[in-house]
């Protein structure tokens, strides 16, 4: 675990805008938080191999497991802008499962510290899954390399729930 990580836990989110299906749908992370018990990934990228394969699938595949483990909401934040994250919701069947939410200026990533600049595709996101309890970041399963996909995979992170 990263010291970003140890540094997150027990912290509560920020309060930053994200957006949903369109530009104008504006979506704060403590309003889907808020007196719930979820889940948030956080992912380089949608359409990447890594997120697009293995990472938001599994939680998908998942979802009714999680939901009875008692987990009222799922979302992924990508560094995308809102029409990306809304084909790759499409394409990936997260509809009524995962949310997920644009971050076009990574304004909520940087905020946790959780950027990186990624050679030849600029700044992204590290992979991570986050547990989240009333706004409160109980739990971060960050990959080491911010990119692979086994320490945030949703197998690891059940195994720990």
């Amino acid at each position: 675990m990263s010291s970003t990580s140890k540094t997150l836990e027990g912290s509560i989110l920020p309060s930053t805008w994200l957006y949903e299906k369109t530009p104008d749908n504006k979506v704060k992370l403590t309003d889907l938080f808020n007196n719930k018990k979820g889940i948030l990934l956080g992912v380089a990228g949608a359409f990447t191999p890594g997120c697009s394969n293995t990472h938001l699938p599994g939680f998908i595949k998942k979802f009714d497991e999680l939901r009875s483990m008692g987990y009222d909401t799922i979302v992924c934040v990508t560094v995308n802008d809102v029409f990306a994250t809304e084909a790759w919701k499409q394409q990936c069947g997260a509809e009524n499962k995962v949310r997920i939410l644009a971050d076009p200026h990574a304004e909520f990533t940087k905020a946790i510290k959780m950027d990186t600049n990624v050679p030849s595709l600029g700044l992204r996101s590290n992979r991570y899954t986050m547990i989240i309890e009333n706004n409160v970041i109980k739990k971060v399963f960050e990959e080491p390399d911010a990119m692979g996909v086994t320490v945030s995979s949703v197998d690891n992170v059940m195994k720990q729930l």
